[in-house]
């Protein structure tokens, strides 16, 4: 048996499964201490299920706490940048083209040093480690307890990158040091970007951690607990305090992989409908469709792994307003207020849901508090809702097949007709709950983003390569080794570069191995 959290804004969503049998479900409202909300959840499913704690395997949380304090410029740390490229690299340093708000918060320090790494890993300038050491004693002065290092080509050959760890570790005891080659990919300035952004938040991370250890021990809970990361697959506690960074959209993410368990289709549109947004994305072999351009986060440019996620402005609680001679569904909302503010609640708002209990598309709430909206209304309502969700699905959609389209989250009810451009419209069973369940269910991953020589070992030898490191990082990370499968392969000549050098990218992933089994 094993729970799946899903923390979000809003709403704390659990769900208690027994193999692939969900046996309860609950939402509760996240409360502000973290653990209070899911001590709420989990004593609700437990409760439902009558299940003791010892009978619980693993429990899996999906956060968007790292998300919203970069957002929201919260909870921040100053951090030591030290850019390994000298003679290289001077005319953009770290930071460059970061909003100014952002960037006040974040920067502590900043030091360009001597290092610079070719593309097939040759040394071209040795690492200057006095420099390193001279960096970190002024680190140390500053006050600063959070260093994030970067090199050319580290992916590649971290050599250097670890080498400055070890020598800052010596200087500045206790330092957290986040190495840019354990997050990022090819790409010098997005992947710093993404090492700076981690390296800020590893106090909140302690904190959120802690939080979720506290919550699980009050509830005598002894099983191990993960993380699930922005690609559907797990990592540990451990992990998660070094690398949060790697939780950024696990929460769509988590509604894909729940909505793919739920139909049981692997190749489809989603909509995740919540009480603010709706996210759309396309499920490809059962994961989320990965996004091929660098991705924004709080306005910053990263490079790292990142679900192809199109976010509208249409939520259960969206404001709905006269727009000229039409109507405005969002992107303003009432969001947690809904209870409150809502028509069908009592409250004085029109919002979406009001539309859609008017229109007989849902039961929410007292449908008389809505009865007097004109017809006329009610449905430009429901017009402008489908309107928007298929406008949505038509900019993520990459070609004229019609594929079917999931819709989950809460949200879910607000769309009661064929959507044009897909071939059928599936609403789950616990649709509301797919997040959580996304959590449940996830995987084990592991993944290998590297340069290879055709030219040196030949196209066989270097994809076995590939996919032999990709299992073993899996393993590695948790996985159980028999279930471990190549999930994803990807070849890309570099042009202009001597030797048939090709980057190869190979994505493992297994079911999750714990004491007593895998879970599947």
């Amino acid at each position: 048996m094993r729970i799946g959290i899903d923390v979000g804004g809003t709403n704390t969503d659990a769900v208690l499964l027994d193999g692939r049998t969900i046996l309860a479900w609950h939402k509760a409202g996240t409360t502000a201490d973290v653990s209070g909300g899911i001590i709420d959840a989990i004593t609700a499913v437990m409760g439902q299920a009558k299940v003791p704690a010892d009978a619980i395997e693993a429990v899996m949380i999906g956060t968007t706490h790292f998300t919203n304090a970069v957002v929201e410029r919260a909870h921040l740390l100053p951090v030591g940048i030290i850019r390994i490229a000298l003679p290289a690299t001077t005319g953009l340093p770290p930071l460059v083209g970061w909003p100014a708000d952002i960037r006040e918060k974040m920067h502590g320090a900043t030091v360009l040093v001597g290092g610079l790494v070719q593309y097939d890993g040759r040394v071209d300038t040795p690492l200057d480690e006095a420099a390193i050491r001279a960096a970190a004693r002024d680190f140390q002065r500053r006050g600063l307890r959070s260093v994030a290092v970067s090199a050319v080509f580290s992916p590649v050959a971290g050599a250097m990158e670890e080498r400055a760890e070890a020598i800052l570790r010596e200087e500045m005891p206790g330092v957290r040091v986040t190495l840019s080659s354990r997050i990022g990919r090819l790409g010098l300035l997005e992947r710093e970007n993404a090492g700076i952004m981690n390296a800020s938040l590893a106090d909140l991370a302690t904190q959120v951690v802690s939080s979720f250890r506290d919550a699980l021990a009050r509830l005598d809970i002894q099983a191990p607990f993960f993380v699930s990361q922005n690609d559907g697959t797990l990592m540990s506690a451990d992990t998660v305090e070094q690398y949060p960074v790697l939780t950024f959209a696990s929460g769509p993410t988590n509604s894909m992989r729940g909505a793919a368990y739920l139909c049981g289709i692997k190749d489809a549109l989603v909509v995740d409908i919540g009480g603010t947004t709706s996210d759309i994305g396309m499920l490809v072999n059962g994961f989320p469709r990965e996004a091929a351009v660098t991705a924004d986060v709080g306005g910053v440019r990263t490079n790292f792994r990142m679900p192809d996620i199109l976010a509208i402005g249409l939520g259960g609680g969206s404001l709905v307003a006269a727009d000229g001679d039409g109507l405005a569904i969002g992107p303003r909302s009432v969001g947690f207020r809904i209870r409150e503010r809502a028509l069908v609640f009592g409250g004085d708002t029109l919002t979406a849901t009001d539309i859609a209990v008017a229109a007989g598309c849902a039961d929410i709430g007292d449908r008389e508090k809505v009865a007097h909206l004109p017809a006329t209304l009610v449905a430009a309502g429901v017009d402008h809702i489908h309107r928007l969700i298929e406008e949505g699905v038509d900019r993520v959609k990459t070609s004229a097949a019609a594929l079917p389209l999931i819709l989950v989250g809460g949200g879910a009810v607000l769309v009661s007709r064929p959507i044009s451009g897909v071939s059928e419209v599936v609403v789950p069973p616990h649709a509301g709950v797919a997040n959580a369940i996304g959590a449940a269910v996830a995987q084990v991953g592991g993944e290998v983003d590297r340069v290879y020589h055709y030219g040196r070992i030949g196209r066989d030898a270097a994809l076995e390569q590939a996919r032999a490191e990709a299992i073993a990082a899996a393993a590695s990370a948790g996985a159980d080794p028999a279930t471990i499968e190549i999930f994803d392969l990807e070849e890309r000549p570099l042009a202009y570069v001597p030797g048939g050098a090709v980057r190869i990218r190979a994505k493992a992933v297994g079911a999750l191995r714990t004491g007593r089994q895998s879970l599947a």
